[in-house]
């Protein structure tokens, strides 16, 4: 499965509520694998964005749906990027001629 990067920001809202964020970590990640995404890694961070979420997607649109329907709840605001592993990379650059 495709490998992705959410980097997020919490909203005013969310910061309002910041001591249930675990618990809407727990139901994202609930929402998620009902939608077949895998939450593979999460990490708090320091700096231009709140947090870093690692996850396993069967294409684009399974995660895009997820992913909404997460940010519609309106505590977060979302971006991702689609990640290769080191093999995709290799296997990318093999294919440059």
């Amino acid at each position: 499965m495709p490998t992705y990067i959410i980097l997020t920001r919490w909203t005013h809202q969310g910061l309002q509520k910041i001591k249930e964020s675990p618990s809407r970590l727990d139901a994202g990640r609930k929402a998620f694998e009902a939608a077949g995404v895998k939450l593979k890694e999460f990490y708090m961070t320091l700096g231009q964005y709140d947090s870093i979420v690692v996850v396993e997607a069967p294409d684009d649109a399974a995660l895009a749906r997820a992913n909404l329907a997460l940010a519609s709840k309106g505590n977060l605001e979302t971006q991702t990027l689609r990640a290769f592993t080191e093999a995709e990379y290799r296997k990318i650059i093999s294919g440059i001629e």
